[in-house]
This record gives structure tokens, sequence and C-alpha cells, in this order.
């Protein structure tokens, strides 16, 4: 039999109920514009009911309601969205990064422009025309600086490049750090969590910085997040302990695994480089719940698929595969150097048959200080630069003949020339060279323009589950706020009931 103060015990309940769905309210207000919050709702439930007064009450529960209590306080959020936000994060990272460097190297190259290699070329191209037609000081002198231009553009690229890739290597470094600093966040979050979850609490503000953490770690590699129990007696909606395994371009789990939930064992990233700076391999410490580190695993660079930032970056940069470099600026220096090396080797062929106004034949008009480098280190005969007359215009000795300098002049335009194959001249093989990048360059940006709209697309629906809205709030409010208030009045009715009974009962006849 329910007490005769049952009533005020059900108006208490409620009361503190309502309050706590209040407060809660007000918390989800509060963090309306903090990131990585994820709303927060009460659990009403019903609290075990009393069976009836009677004289022959049979003993079977659930007859009068004892009212109200506050179950439990949840995150509202929804994990297979989680798993596609990270899944289109990665690939979002990859894109970024990659559209980034793409867009450095069209930058460099400069082209088209009047700046530009192809233009400088063209106007060297042009100097040794009318060097063929007007052999004096002047006209040489012009064909000198054309030249000497064309060797400092292609410098200019090189150095550059190269200089790009310092800075892409930098990146790299200081992702690498993001990334060991984000695993060694979340396995500390992990070990806050497993020791509160074991009493049957919920840390949900531990939640929120833990997915924080897992949201920025996916935009760099590609990753699949599992939970395993923290143990003890938990609470039937704590989420327990996450579990990080490294995913491949196919989004399924490697044999890496960053923190291992039921060991406490994380993993700390080294960039393997070779003397060329070209990434070898990715090396991974294993470092126990102690802080000890017990083993090294590694990945080569060619077999490092896991989509995200760090891939994009070594990608751009150049790693090993096959005891290659490979990669979009190595392959781009490797070009200009062959380039080079064509440019210079086809010139200075024809310009030994010449003769010079000095009546000797023509010495070496390009000069490559390091074949492997030749683009960063042709340069025009200092020789020739100091006394323009050693340039060989002439094809037979004859002071009035140009047909060496209209011969230097087609080696430019002329396909087959030197390894540059039957179908390409120097100007078109850098022509194509261009173009390819200029494809890349316009795919990386396709694709990231397409990974945006699909990461927002996730995110959006991510959001209407899980962020604050304040309009659902103020309305959540009011309806605890007239509940409150009736249970206050509630409160206030029973108890006026019992003062009829304990004050005024009895008094019949006095």
């Amino acid at each position: 039999m329910s007490s005769t103060f049952n009533g005020l015990e059900v108006a208490r309940r409620a009361l503190t109920t309502q309050q706590s769905a209040l407060y809660t309210t007000g918390h989800n207000i509060a963090n309306a514009n903090t990131e990585g919050y994820t709303r927060q709702r009460v659990n009403f439930e019903q609290t075990g009911p009393y069976p009836p007064a009677s004289r022959n009450r049979p003993e079977i529960p659930g007859q009068v309601g004892s009212g109200v209590q506050a179950g439990s306080i949840e995150r509202v959020r929804d994990q297979f969205l989680d798993k596609q936000y990270r899944s289109e994060n990665a690939k979002l990272g990859y894109y970024d990064s990659k559209a980034s460097a793409m867009e450095q190297m069209q930058s460099i190259m400069n082209e088209p422009t009047e700046q530009g290699l192809s233009k400088t070329m063209d106007r060297f191209w042009q100097s040794l025309q009318d060097l063929a037609t007007n052999k004096d000081e002047g006209s040489r002198a012009v064909a000198v600086q054309r030249g000497t231009a064309v060797a400092e553009t292609f410098n200019y690229v090189s150095d550059s490049l190269n200089s790009e890739r310092s800075n892409l290597q930098e990146e790299m470094n200081v992702t690498k750090k993001e990334i060991n600093s984000l695993v060694r966040q979340i396995n500390n979050l992990n070990k806050q969590i497993g020791d509160i979850e074991p009493h049957g609490l919920v840390p949900n503000d531990l939640y929120d910085e833990r997915d924080r953490c897992i949201d920025k770690l996916s935009g760099l590699v590609n990753i699949n997040v599992s939970y395993e129990s923290s143990g003890g007696q938990p609470s039937a909606i704590a989420q327990g302990k996450a579990t990080i395994t490294l995913a491949d371009g196919q989004g399924k789990d490697t044999d890496t695994t960053l923190i291992d939930a039921s060991s406490g064992e994380y993993k700390h990233m080294e960039i393997g480089l070779d003397d060329e700076q070209n990434v070898e391999q990715f090396n991974f410490t294993t470092i126990d719940k102690d802080g000890n580190e017990t083993s090294t695993d590694s990945i080569a660079a060619a077999d490092f698929s896991s989509q995200g930032k760090m891939k994009a970056l070594m990608e751009s940069n150049g790693y090993i595969d096959g005891g290659e470099a490979v990669g979009e600026y190595p392959d781009m220096l490797e070009e200009l150097n062959f380039l080079a090396r064509n440019l210079a080797a086809a010139l200075n062929e024809v310009h030994s048959q010449g003769i010079d106004a000095n009546g000797d034949p023509g010495q070496e008009f390009f000069v490559i200080d390091d074949t492997d480098n030749a683009a960063a280190s042709i340069t025009v005969s200092e020789a020739i630069k100091e006394d323009s007359d050693l340039i060989a215009v002439s094809a037979n000795g004859d002071s009035g003949n140009g047909e060496n300098a209209l011969a230097m002049a087609e080696a430019m335009r002329k396909k087959g020339v030197g390894d540059l194959g039957q179908n390409s001249s120097i100007q078109t093989y850098y022509e194509g060279i261009i173009g390819e990048m200029a494809v890349v360059a316009q795919e990386a940006e396709r694709m990231q323009g397409n990974a945006t709209v699909l990461r927002d697309q996730v995110d959006e629906n991510r959001q209407s589950v899980s962020a604050v809205s304040l309009d659902e709030e103020m309305t959540n409010m009011i309806k605890f706020q007239h509940a409150y208030n009736a249970a206050a009045r509630n409160m206030t009715t029973v108890d006026e009931m019992l003062d009829r009974i304990i004050n005024n009962m009895g008094l019949v006849g006095r």
C-alpha cells in the first residue's frame, strides 16, 4: 500500500526530473556555438508502480504509478553518419592538398604568360631568325641575351620547384606531428573514459572531445573506428573505448592499428626519406600503456594507400615506387631536366657545325654542369656571353652567310630532335608537359569540388541530428517549464489535501 504522502513524493520526482530537463536544455543552449558539441537529452523513465490498496489485493505490481525520474542524459548522435563523414573527410583532405600542390606548381610554371618558358624560348627562336639576316653586333647581343633568358628561366623554374618540394616536406612533418598528437590525445581520452564508464556513468563531454579529435584525424589519414566495452557495470548507453585502425584506399582495415583500446597501446608515425628527399616508407612505433616503445612496423611508401592529406603530400613531394622516384614534382623536374638536356644538345650540335665571326668552328652555346640537374645548371657559355662574335652564325665562314643561325632556329622547332621522339619538337614537347600538368591540376580541382560537396552534405545531415537547434531548445524549454509548473501545482494540491486530513478531520461538532 502506498503511503499517505505518496502524492508529495510523485510531485517531488516530477519537479526534480523536469528541473533536470531544464538544466540540460540550458546546457545545450549555452554550447550552441561550441565546436564539436553534441546536443543532449534527458531520457525520462517511469518509476516502479505500487499495487492498489485493498484487503485482498494480489501481489502484482503495476497498478498505481509512482512518478518519473531522469534515467540518463544521452548525446543525440548517429554513428552511421559519423562513419560517412569521416570517409568523405579523408577524401576531401586528399584532394584539397593535391589541388593546392598543383595550383602552386601551375603558378611556378607560369604558363601561358609573357614570362613563361614557352614565350622565352619563342623570343630566343625569333632572335636567331633575326640574326640570320642581321649579323651586326646588336643582333648578336640580343641572341645572347635571349639565350641567357632561356637558361635563367630553366634555372628559376627548377629552383622554385625544388623550393616548393621543401615546403611540402615541411608540411609532411607538420602533418605527421598533428597525427601523432591526435592519436595521443584520443588514447588519453580512452583512458579517462575507461576509468569512468565501469561505474555506470556516461561521460558525454569526453565523448564529444574524442569525436572531435577523431574527425580531425580522419582528414589526415583514412581510419576505421570501432568501440570496446570498458568493463565493470557500464550504462546501456556507454560508448566504450575507441580502437582506431588505418584504412586502405577502399576503406578496409589494414594491419596497422593506431590505437588499441583493449591493450592501451598506440602508435607514433615517422617518415623515412631517401637522399633525394623522396618518401621511402612510413614507420609506426608501438608505445605501450606505460609509455615504452616496444616495436616498429613499416609500410613502404608505394603501399601506403590510406587516403588523406598525408598521402596527397607524399604523392606531390615524391616517393619511391619500384626503386624509382615518382610524384608530381619529381616528374616535372625530370621532364624539365630532360628538355634542358635535349635543348642544349640540339643547339650545341648545330652550333658546332657553323663558323663564328673570327673564322673558328662554333663552340658549345649552352653549358650544363650537372647532367642530372640540367634545368638547374644550364647556362650560356661564359665565352659567348663575353664575346658575342663567338656565335657561329655562318655555315661556310662567309660574313654574309646566316644559314647556321637559321639551322639553330629550326632545331628548336624540328621534330625528332635528340631523345624527344619522332613526333615531338622542343616546343611541342614542352607544351605536352604543360598540358599534362593542367589536366592533373584540373582533375584535382574538380575532385576537390566534388569531395567538398559530398562532405558538406553528410555534415549537414549529421548537424541536423547532433547540432543544437535554438528553436527546438526554446520549444523544449517552454515544454519543461510548463511541466515543472504543473508539478508544483500538483504538490500544492496534495499539500492542501493533507492539510485537510491532518488539521480538519475529526472536528465535527466542535
